[in-house]
């Protein structure tokens, strides 16, 4: 079911013995949706902790507790630990789609490959957040919300490629908070899109 690397099973090992405490377990569960796929939570548990309707892995040295829910969604997932340059820390391989409907998962790989490399630039991101009668709802992150060029962004941007690249869709609505913003990288509303 889940694959656990020998480098994440010694760090999970180490961080086990750092935290001196008996009977601990992995919970390994889906958070939700996050740009490029799933957010993920693992963290530890007592055994106290576990469900009955938990998927239990035994990794050798601890167990790796997944909820129901979680569960069907994580089939063939890898657990990594990684240290790089670039990166540091644990890292999932899942070859799961978060989104089952073939029209959402068209949007979501267009929002990976075309669109959150150029609002990257920015500091920002998107989510796709659902699709429903033909329309994706789409959320703006990081330096895009509370950005003053959101709107010119999703218009001549977002929407643009997403409609070209999938023609079963209709419409891309912002459903972005863009009250919570806190650091937008533009501050006025004038200029261009980066996906202009």
């Amino acid at each position: 079911m889940i694959t656990v690397t020998d480098l994440a099973r010694a760090e999970i090992q180490r961080l086990i013995q750092k935290e001196d405490r008996p009977n601990l377990a992995v919970r390994f569960s889906i958070e939700g949706r996050g740009p490029g796929g799933f957010r993920y939570r693992l963290g530890f548990v007592t055994g106290d902790d576990r469900r009955p309707d938990d998927t239990v892995v035994d990794c050798g040295g601890f167990e790796l507790l997944v909820d129901a829910a979680s569960a069907p969604h994580l089939q063939g997932a890898t657990i990594d630990h990684v240290v790089t340059l670039q990166e540091s820390g644990f890292k999932i391989e899942n070859p799961n789609s978060p989104w089952t409907d073939p029209l959402a998962r068209a949007v979501q790989t267009v929002i990976d490959r075309d669109i959150n490399p150029a609002v990257a630039s920015h500091g920002g991101y998107v989510i796709l957040a659902d699709v429903k009668d033909a329309v994706a709802y789409i959320e703006m992150h990081g330096g895009c919300q509370g950005c003053g060029m959101a709107s010119v962004t999703l218009r001549q941007g977002i929407e643009l490629r997403i409609k070209e690249a999938v023609p079963g869709i209709r419409e891309v609505v912002d459903a972005t908070d863009h009250a919570r913003g806190v650091d937008p990288y533009y501050r006025a509303a004038e200029g261009q899109s980066p996906l202009s």
